[in-house]
């Protein structure tokens, strides 16, 4: 990865105080870049700005991505601090572990917020501000849960599929301007995400199997994904597959379209 692509621009990343977030927020920072971190936990987002490198220029923003007035504040905050941004990274996310039957309307409500809501409502409100000096990439952060389904994540799958298709779509709009967009499908990553799924208040012995199976395919660092990330911002991609099962999940899908469910149960119990 270059540094001097990152070097003196702003990035903005949601979700920087654990995980990807945080290994994105050190790795932009020792790029070079400036950077404007954002997360609902202040303890978190206090520990990476800790761990960026000394003399780098960060500012910590608490901001809840599921409320657009939050977002659109952290907007004007951001060009208020550092004149512009460059490189927006959606970044913050949540899953929710149930059934389609145990799920509760509210908890569908609290996981498409977050994860799908949030990615609009930083799209919106950043985007204006890249088209104006035609120059800057948006970054959000989709799945391989985005590319296919297991039982137990139908809310999260929503909300995956549909950053994958806002964000292809987004792509193809901003054809022909210096602004680009790019969706990322991180699969096996160990971080407090995987780590602290919320399950429904109804979950059974269904949800505790399926939460096992996932624990267990944890396994790439969040430095490595972040890594994979940067590189492939670098080169422009629209796409970008990371982490220990992205690859060979997003293959099954492909060899297999319609029966990729079987495959999946039969390979890897889900």
């Amino acid at each position: 990865m270059s540094s001097s692509v990152f070097r003196g621009k702003v990035a903005v990343i949601t979700g920087a105080g654990s995980g990807i977030g945080r290994a994105l927020s050190i790795q932009l920072a020792e790029a070079g870049a400036r950077v404007a971190l954002s997360d609902v936990n202040e303890a978190g987002l206090a520990e990476t700005i800790k761990q960026l490198p000394a003399g780098a220029e960060a500012r910590a923003y608490k901001v809840d991505v599921s409320r657009r007035d939050a977002v659109f504040a952290h907007a004007a905050d951001v060009k208020r601090d550092f004149g512009t941004a460059h490189l927006i990274i959606n970044n913050a996310g949540v899953t929710l572990l149930g059934t389609i039957a145990n799920a509760s309307i509210e908890e569908f409500e609290w996981q498409i917020g977050i994860n799908l809501w949030g990615v609009i409502y930083g799209t919106k409100a950043f985007l204006p501000m890249l088209l104006a000096q035609d120059e800057g990439h948006i970054v959000n952060m989709s799945s391989v849960f985005g590319i296919v389904t297991i039982p137990c994540q139908s809310a999260y799958h929503v909300s995956k599929f549909g950053v994958r298709g806002f964000t292809e779509c987004l792509s193809r709009e901003l054809e022909g301007t210096q602004v680009k967009a790019t969706c990322v499908h991180p699969g096996g990553i160990r971080t407090e995400i995987g780590h602290s799924a919320r399950k429904v208040a109804k979950a059974g012995p269904r949800e505790e199997r399926i939460e096992q199976l996932l624990t267990s395919a944890l396994v790439t660092p969040p430095e490595e994904c972040a890594r994979g990330i940067l590189s492939g911002v670098v080169r422009g991609k629209r796409r970008i597959l990371v982490g220990s099962s992205a690859r060979s999940l997003d293959w099954i899908q492909r060899l297999f379209p319609a029966r990729y469910g079987a495959v999946l149960k039969l390979l890897k119990g889900y």
